[in-house]
């Protein structure tokens, strides 16, 4: 079946997708997005996505021409439409047309774009063996950057330490931040854990707070695991008991090796798996339900 992709209002056949050359998204990487799950028909944490999108597209002053709620029905339609119980749905919201110049004064009216479909960031036995990572030399944006709590288009300092994993030969990249501490990997949230604690870096490390990074801190608190929020440095992943990766994409990847050290015992770790299973165990039940045409 070809995929319908919402795209200012309506559905369209994906094929006929398509933005202006002079859309400042394209021109600049000017503007938004959030990358949402769907499990079994349930799109996990749907408002707390729509939430997030709005207010990093507040912080950067686009105007989304549509309501949270009118935002939220349309991520529902575009599932429905595309009869998928298993999603990867991603939104972009662009600064939309304009001149060649960067005065978004110029770009009188946002481009709202809604892809659903299918993705595999990693493969189905990495889950079972963990993941090989480096430290890359690309760090997260800064704190006094002001955009880096914002979802934005630009991530090519993320991009540029994947493809410097890519070359090392490994599965993925973790990123310091401008003082030197782990921030995270290069799309998701990073958790060591330690003698029993989940530890995971603070907002001020230039983090993007995930939302399956709070389901996950939410889960281990339920499961009597104590959760602290402090720098980490590079000696402390080496020298912990298990580490892992979190995102809407990765879900919860073990993370075995840090440059050629192996994490705990060099495989995923009782609290990682737990975590993982708890995780599996909501993502069916914790979001907005979407109805199919029979």
């Amino acid at each position: 079946m070809s995929r319908l992709v919402y795209l200012d209002g309506g559905l369209v056949p994906a094929g006929e997708a398509k933005v202006s050359v002079f859309d400042h998204g394209y021109l600049y990487g000017d503007g938004v997005f959030e990358g949402i799950r769907c499990y079994s028909g349930v799109i996990f944490r749907l408002r707390q996505h729509i939430r997030r999108l709005y207010e990093s597209a507040k912080s950067i002053l686009i105007e989304i021409p549509m309501t949270p709620e009118e935002m939220e029905a349309a991520h529902v339609k575009t599932v429905a439409a595309n009869g998928l119980k298993d999603a990867y749905i991603r939104t972009v919201v662009s600064r939309g047309p304009g001149d060649l110049g960067l005065d978004p004064r110029k770009c009188p009216t946002p481009t709202v774009v809604i892809i659903a479909d299918a993705i595999k960031l990693f493969p189905p036995e990495m889950y079972e063996t963990g993941i090989k990572t480096l430290t890359s030399g690309y760090r997260r944006t800064a704190v006094d950057a002001h955009t880096y709590q914002v979802k934005s288009l630009n991530y090519l300092n993320g991009i540029m330490a994947k493809i410097q994993a890519n070359l090392a030969g490994m599965s993925e990249a973790i990123m310091l931040d401008s003082h030197g501490f782990v921030a995270e990997g290069t799309g998701e949230n990073l958790f060591i854990v330690k003698d029993g604690v989940l530890v995971t870096p603070p907002g001020s490390a230039g983090i993007l707070e995930g939302i399956t990074r709070g389901a996950l801190i939410e889960l281990a608190r339920k499961d009597g695991i104590p959760v602290e929020f402090r720098n980490i440095t590079l000696h402390d992943v080496y020298v912990a008991d298990e580490c892992f990766l979190s995102g809407t994409a990765a879900e919860v990847m073990p993370v075995v090796e840090l440059d050629m050290r192996k994490i705990g015992g060099g495989k995923p770790g009782p609290i990682t798996n737990r975590l993982r299973k708890h995780f599996y165990d909501i993502a069916r039940t914790d979001g907005t339900r979407v109805l199919y045409e029979a």
